[in-house]
């Protein structure tokens, strides 16, 4: 047997009846040519169910050949002007690669570059204009706008394209991440929102994060349009992906959902580059196949994009389909090789892998081997690709497109493993870019890399402005402000929270925060607006009662009658439900937030979001989501449940938040509340209410609400500023004598402090102060603007933080009780007024399943350790014995050599 039957017999099973086999494929065939693709999948998916009820074992497999799906013969016509985009293209390319190769030229005297990313955008720029072209919507009269998602790194091609549009101008460009120092003009390095809100729409550089809010944002517009909201249904939600993103658990995390759901609005184009940061993705694999597998698994239409128009005539002459066989069985690391080197290096190594290949490219030269493209360079390929995914109906899509990262980058950078981190390029490599992509400059300008922009009447410049046009506007761009603003009730509409609760009658916070959400659910203006998010968590906040009222949205109604049908308060999905449940999923339920915090600039409607759940899995699961949100200019609510270390007294150490207030203090436009009483929480909301939804303020609201009951003291007329500003006096002991203090707290603690109020008036005859502190992170952030102020202003009168003003007209020591790490109440030292002592207690340390009053007197935070901070404090000030705080550590049974709670 010659050395090429041996390879085909290794690599072909053997036939016992080839005639047999002729049979069939022939039949298929004629199936396939007279009845369709449509009819032949039915016959086989008929073969095969009969095959296996019959026992046979059919293997099962995902994947298809490593060719693309759609076939020349099927792709429809490009219908643009080709030499013009191609044209447009590589001025978009030379002006994203001379911005940040210009950035980096010249470091200052301090050193370090400014970074930036060449090799991103090379490998996408021919998927990004063919949407620019002929795909996406901008938000016009007649259409919502589609959504684009681009891939972070991308962002200097984005920047480039506007300028060509006029958008930008060369002094943008040329103070591309000098943001501080670009006089007004500089460019973030990434999509920000936050620094360009007319430009960027989404946060995308945090990798996975994208492509996850990308599916919630899809599904949102779908229940935008299912309760009669919106018209969504002609938008679609464009995310661009890199496969080395794609190893990030949120990429892949909601793919089920997008299924599940049929988002066929939702299109992910995967940016199959074969690289990673440092290196190859699946260097010893194939990513494609892979990601093939992954979606089509999860229902997805699946386009696989790999070769260029150049492999057409290869393939139609390959009868055997031993190239197929050969591009199947070769890795991703060399085919990331093939293109760091020349036709000749591809001609022995890829084609050499077996003699007819080698005489099927016998008559082509190395540089026609060299030109032999892949398949997301092609614009026809593209077209067709992106033509085939937005007509799609029923699924969501996704395009696996093949490329190069460093695309025509040259010697320096196509296909190198270094190529992410390349942003300086000498002279030769910036000419050898000019002329690989044409751009007319001669060569005594090419070491200036100056910016190139056609003439305002160049054909060029009218093809790509009458194409925007068409497609109402240009892209990206972001809208500030929504069109509408909804009406807000006065306060007293909260009623019924604002006054006390009465004799014997005790609540939550949490059953207080739904009072609120069901007098909302009662406005007419208001009502359709909420937007209610749970991660499965209804029942343990009381809000079960929401199924029944208002729904579960579900695209498809409820198919089933649910067990608890006979109850008052059952399981009712329906397509135009208004709750969304969203499994256990906080990070999903936080997308879905994000979508409808997002609203009003992406849809134009403002909605009100309330996401409550549990607060340990709150910040400390999506912080990362969180911080976008910040950046994506969010309004809507966020509700901590069951908060605090020692509320959620059983269920121990991964339950009990004692730091999420320290995480949301962290986002510079998150505004946190710790409120204790009910009317705290409807003062709270009212004011969110007001300046998010009808102010239309770039902030959104943290609350943690507990499960503790209570009584409730209702709110007393002036108490409001305080509320929102984060402290107000809830009640004071006169005067005795000189042993007087000022005692703080927030949440469920506030009741410890007040407890220890009394006992500091009956065992110690000491008089106190006791402060409901809402939010020491805004009082921290007041005393920040405060102090800034009087160092930028020396010629004028100090001014006081709101703490310091409210303390200065007491006295006494300070002692502050949470229950949240100490770091929390310690926020707000520096604005203690000068000479007052000042005490923190807090919950550091892992969490414990006890009664609550066991925990708190673990954490050293209950009315005992209260009381006896006090007296250390006025002991040290000399009002009183120190002897007194041995006398207190007695009376209450306080064990000192009981260890620290931080290190227990």
């Amino acid at each position: 047997m010659s050395s090429l039957d041996q390879y085909d017999a290794a690599i072909t099973p053997a036939d016992i009846d080839q005639q047999e086999t002729q049979e069939w494929l022939d039949a298929l065939e004629a199936v396939l040519d007279r009845e369709g693709a449509q009819r032949a999948h039915f016959l086989l998916e008929r073969l095969i169910d009969m095959a296996r009820r019959s026992g046979a074992h059919i293997p099962y497999s995902l994947n298809t050949a490593y060719v693309n799906t759609i076939p020349p013969g099927l792709e429809p016509a490009h219908p643009g002007n080709m030499i013009l985009e191609e044209r447009i293209r590589s001025y978009v390319r030379w002006n994203a690669m001379a911005m940040v190769v210009r950035a980096n030229q010249y470091e200052p005297e301090d050193g370090g570059s400014l970074g930036g990313h060449i090799a991103s955008f090379a490998s996408l720029a021919t998927m990004i204009e063919c949407g620019q072209n002929h795909f996406w919507h901008a938000e016009s009269a007649d259409h919502g706008g589609d959504l684009i998602y681009f891939q972070g790194h991308s962002s200097p091609g984005m920047y480039s394209r506007a300028y060509l549009e006029g958008r930008l101008d060369e002094e943008n460009l040329i103070n591309f991440r000098q943001e501080v120092g670009g006089k007004g003009k500089g460019l973030p390095s990434y999509p920000h929102p936050k620094l360009q809100p007319d430009f960027w729409q989404f946060s995308t550089v945090s990798m996975g994060l994208g492509p996850m809010m990308a599916i919630y944002q899809a599904r949102f517009l779908k229940y935008l349009h299912a309760r009669g909201l919106a018209d969504t249904a002609t938008r679609k939600v464009w995310v661009f992906v890199g496969d080395g993103e794609v190893d990030e658990p949120e990429t892949l995390a909601a793919i089920g959902l997008a299924a599940r759901e049929k988002l066929d609005n939702l299109i992910f184009v995967v940016n199959c580059n074969l690289q990673r940061l440092d290196g190859p993705v699946r260097g010893n694999g194939k990513i494609i196949q892979e990601l093939e597998g992954a979606f089509r698994g999860n229902g997805w239409n699946v386009l696989k994009l790999i070769w260029g128009g150049y492999w057409d005539p290869l393939f139609a002459r390959d009868k055997e389909g031993l190239l197929r066989r050969i591009m199947e069985e070769t890795v991703d690391g060399e085919y990331q090789a093939y293109k760091a080197n020349d036709g000749k290096f591809v001609r022995e190594k890829f084609f050499g892998k077996h003699p007819k290949l080698l005489e099927m490219v016998s008559r082509m030269s190395d540089e026609d081997v060299w030109r032999l493209n892949r398949g997301g360079h092609d614009p026809h390929k593209v077209y067709a690709a992106f033509a085939s995914a937005a007509s799609h109906q029923g699924q969501p899509s996704v395009i696996l497109a093949k490329t190069i990262k460093g695309y025509g980058m040259g010697h320096v950078g196509q296909a190198k493993n270094p190529t992410h981190q390349q942003k300086k390029l000498d002279v030769d490599s910036v000419r050898e870019f000019r002329d690989r992509f044409n751009i007319p400059i001669p060569d005594d300008k090419v070491d200036e890399i100056p910016f190139f922009k056609p003439a305002a009447d160049s054909p060029e410049m009218k093809y790509l402005h009458e194409h925007r046009k068409a497609l109402g506007g240009y892209l990206p761009h972001r809208r500030e402000k929504a069109d509408e603003s909804l009406p807000v009730p006065p306060l007293d509409a909260f009623k019924a929270v604002l006054e006390p609760t009465g004799e014997g009658r005790e609540i939550s916070t949490t059953q207080a925060f739904v009072r609120v959400l069901n007098q909302i659910l009662r406005d007419k203006d208001l009502a359709p607006r909420v937007v209610p998010i749970l991660v499965d968590e209804s029942r343990t906040f009381g809000m079960e009662g929401l199924f029944r009222q208002i729904g579960i949205y579900a695209p498809e109604g409820q198919k089933y009658v649910p067990v608890d049908k006979g109850q008052v308060m059952y399981y009712r999905e329906a397509a135009n439900g208004q709750l969304l449940q969203e499994g256990i999923n906080e990070a999903g339920g936080f997308c879905s937030w994000i979508a409808a915090a997002t609203s009003y600039s992406v849809s134009n409607r403002i909605m009100i979001p309330f996401f409550i759940y549990y607060s340990m899995f709150g910040f400390q699961r999506f912080g990362d989501h969180a911080w976008a949100a910040g950046d994506m200019l969010a309004r809507g609510f966020v509700l901590g449940g069951t908060a605090g270390r020692t509320t959620l007294n059983g269920e121990g150490l991964q339950h009990e938040d004692g730091h999420s207030h320290i995480q949301a203090s962290l986002i510079p436009n998150c505004v946190a509340y710790d409120p204790a009483f009910a009317h705290e929480v409807a003062v709270i909301i009212h004011s969110g209410l007001k300046r998010m939804m009808h102010d239309q303020e770039n902030v959104f609201f943290y609350i943690t609400v507990m499960n503790e009951n209570y009584p409730h003291p209702g709110l007393t007329a002036g108490d409001e500023e305080g509320i929102l500003r984060g402290m107000y006096k809830l009640k004071s002991v006169a005067a005795k004598g000189k042993a007087h203090v000022q005692l703080m707290g927030s949440g469920t603690i506030l009741r410890e402090v007040l407890a220890a109020q009394e006992l500091l008036e009956k065992d110690w005859g000491v008089s106190s102060d006791v402060w409901s502190v809402t939010s020491f992170t805004e009082l921290r952030r007041d005393g920040l603007d405060v102090e800034r102020h009087n160092m930028l202003h020396p010629g004028e009168p100090a001014k006081d933080a709101y703490i310091t003003a409210q303390l200065k007209k007491t006295e006494g020591p300070v002692v502050v009780s949470t229950d949240y790490i100490k770091a929390y109440g310690d926020q707000v030292r520096p604005y203690i007024p000068e000479g007052r002592r000042f005490k923190v207690l807090g919950t550091d340390g892992y969490g414990r399943s006890d009664f609550r009053s066991k925990l708190r007197e673990h954490f050293e935070i209950d009315r005992h350790f209260v009381v006896l901070a006090a007296l250390r404090s006025l002991a040290e000030d000399g009002v009183l014995d120190i002897k007194k705080c041995a006398e207190a550590i007695t009376k209450y049974g306080i064990d000192p050599n009981k260890a620290n709670p931080h290190h227990a």
